[in-house]
Parts: structure tokens; sequence; C-alpha cells
């Protein structure tokens, strides 16, 4: 039995979407223009739109319209959840791919972010966080040997704080972020695969223990056009 006709045009709809020609975020075409192009009338057009908002790909907002649904990954910044954490909460398998990690002196700003001496040595780990192979953020971690003196390449490939508080055995308690719109620099959009005329957002943070002690400063680079900040306010 051949398909009803609404059925044959909400898959016209999807191919539409799939190819990029209806873009993420966008409103879709007035019911009276998808009448006419598909020489059907507004009833059906009306029941393919439902089916397509059924099915995810398309989203109705209250008062505003119908909307090509966004597939940002939405993170609540109020939420101290690590990247590995965040993906496997939604399904998806991250993958953490070590870009560079080494010994260093840090710099005088790392050394006041992280209240350490002129002595200390901290760990540099540069990583890509890919999903699905594609780039969503640059980190660029700092952290102290004195209190991770087993840290390594290897369990940087994995979950940072599944790490510190499973295998160390700290507590982490919170983290306070900065959140700054900046144009990369090349070398970050090379990672990201981005044009240097992309903006996107820096979060620079450092995380606290339990015990008040600050175990790392970390500078985040994520790609705006994957990545959505999920804000909650109260009115005092």
């Amino acid at each position: 039995m051949a398909d009803p006709l609404y059925r044959k045009i909400a898959t016209q709809i999807k191919n539409e979407i799939k190819e990029g020609n209806w873009k993420e975020g966008e409103s879709i075409p007035t019911e009276a223009h998808l009448s006419e192009q598909y020489t059907a009338s507004r009833v059906t057009i009306r029941q393919a739109i439902k089916t397509l908002v059924e099915q995810g790909l398309l989203e109705r907002i209250q008062g505003s319209g119908t909307y090509v649904k966004e597939h940002k990954v939405e993170h609540n910044i109020f939420e101290l959840v690590g990247f590995t954490e965040e993906m496997k909460k939604l399904n998806k398998e991250p993958v953490n791919k070590v870009l560079d990690f080494q010994l260093m002196t840090p710099t005088e700003h790392v050394r006041s972010m992280l209240h350490i001496g002129e002595e200390e040595k901290v760990f540099y780990i540069r990583r890509l966080r890919i999903v699905e192979d594609i780039p969503y953020v640059l980190e660029i971690t700092y952290v102290p040997v004195s209190m991770f003196p087993n840290l390594s390449y290897s369990t940087m490939q994995g979950s940072k704080y599944d790490y510190i508080e499973r295998e160390v055995g700290m507590k982490i308690k919170e983290s306070y972020q900065e959140v700054i719109p900046i144009l990369p620099e090349q070398e970050i959009a090379e990672a990201l695969t981005v044009d240097e005329s992309m903006p996107l957002l820096k979060i620079q943070s450092y995380s606290v223990l339990d015990d008040g002690t600050i175990f790392e400063y970390t500078e985040s680079y994520f790609k705006s056009d994957e990545y959505r900040f999920k804000l909650k306010a109260s009115r005092p």
C-alpha cells in the first residue's frame, strides 16, 4: 500500500533538512508556501509537520512558530559534571584525544590560579573532546604534580573526575567558572576544525576539593555550533 501524501511530504522535508537546505534553528516556510510547493492542502502540510515534530526534527515554540530543531549539546553551567559524564548521560560515547601531556614549570598566572609555590611543577594536559568524530571542546588543564604524582597519559584518555574521585579518593566540591566569548587563534581553530571567524565560548575555571584545596585550573574552548549553555536565574 502506498504511503499517504503527508508521509511523502514529511520525507521530502526530512531530506531538505539532511541536505542543509533547512538550517537548524531557523523557522520553516509558511503553511501557504509549503502547500503551494508540494501541491497539497494545508491540512496535509499540517499533518506532515506534526509527524516531523513527533520525530524530533522540528519543534513548535508557542507564540513564535515552528523551527528546525537544533541538536546542540545543552550544558547546565550550574552543574559540575565532566565532559565524559555529560556525554554518557546523553547516550553518546566520547573520545578524549590527548594532544599534549607534559611536566612543566607553570606561568605566574597558572601558579596564582592553583595557589602553588614557585618551585612546584604541574602537569600540562591538552585534550580534544570528540563525539561521533566531531571535535566539541579543546581543553587545556593544569594540575599540581604534588597532588597527582601518578597521573598519566592513559588516565587522561578517560574521565579526569572519575580518576580523581574513584582512584585517588578525593571528593570534588565545586568549580568557579568565567565564560568569555572569543574569536579563536589559528591553533585552536585548527584543532576544532572551525574558521578563525567563528566565535567560540572560552571557559576559564578552577575546581576545588571538599577541603577547599584547588586541584585544577582549566581553559576550555567550546564550539558555538555544537554547544549551548543553559542558565537558570531565580528572582530574589
